[in-house]
């Protein structure tokens, strides 16, 4: 065994442990910037040396929440995830590619990262219609009767200055509280 097929080895025995500490333990051990860092080092050996490939290696997992248990829809626009910036520079380059795809200079608002499920909520006439995760960013689970029970998404908007159809995204949270009393 060569020095790089070691490397590689060794990059996806850390990132399974790494996801096995996050996804099953609820534990993780090292933070999102080291992990986004051991994944690019490996995708980079990988792309380097395909003689190395591995349909397991954690490269090859695909950012998916569906649930097959839920009817799948199309999204209307795609729904992408956003990459990540850990630098001034990455968000000046970020800033600057959108500015230039929109023609027009705009306004970046920072918020504390929270880790939910993505949502698409569509609205007609001001009724909730549906309710649709992320999924794989084209399709994604109809979860309208689940986000029904969560109070502080509106079933019926107040007033009349909206769109008669529009869709609104964001992250649905569970508070930890909320959390730890489901756990119990």
């Amino acid at each position: 065994m060569d020095e790089i097929e070691a490397r590689i080895g060794q990059l996806r025995k850390e990132l399974e442990e790494h996801n096995y500490n996050y996804y099953v333990l609820n534990a993780p051990t090292i933070s999102d910037r080291e992990f986004d860092r051991l994944m690019e080092e490996l995708q980079h050996l990988e792309e380097q040396h395909p003689e190395y490939a591995d349909p397991h290696s954690p490269t090859c997992r695909v950012g998916d929440d569906h649930n097959r248990s839920f009817t799948q829809v199309a999204h209307r626009y795609p729904m992408l995830s956003l990459g990540n910036t850990y630098t001034r520079e990455e968000v000046a380059a970020f800033y600057e590619r959108v500015r230039s795809s929109l023609q027009e200079p705009f306004t970046i608002v920072g918020e504390l990262k929270f880790d939910g499920t993505s949502i698409s909520l569509t609205y007609e006439n001001g009724r909730l219609v549906q309710a649709v995760t992320r999924g794989d960013g084209v399709k994604g689970d109809d979860v309208t009767e689940n986000v029904k029970t969560i109070r502080s998404i509106p079933l019926v908007l107040r007033g009349d200055d909206y769109p008669r159809q529009f869709e609104i995204r964001g992250e649905i949270l569970m508070p930890w509280v909320v959390f730890e009393q489901l756990n119990a």
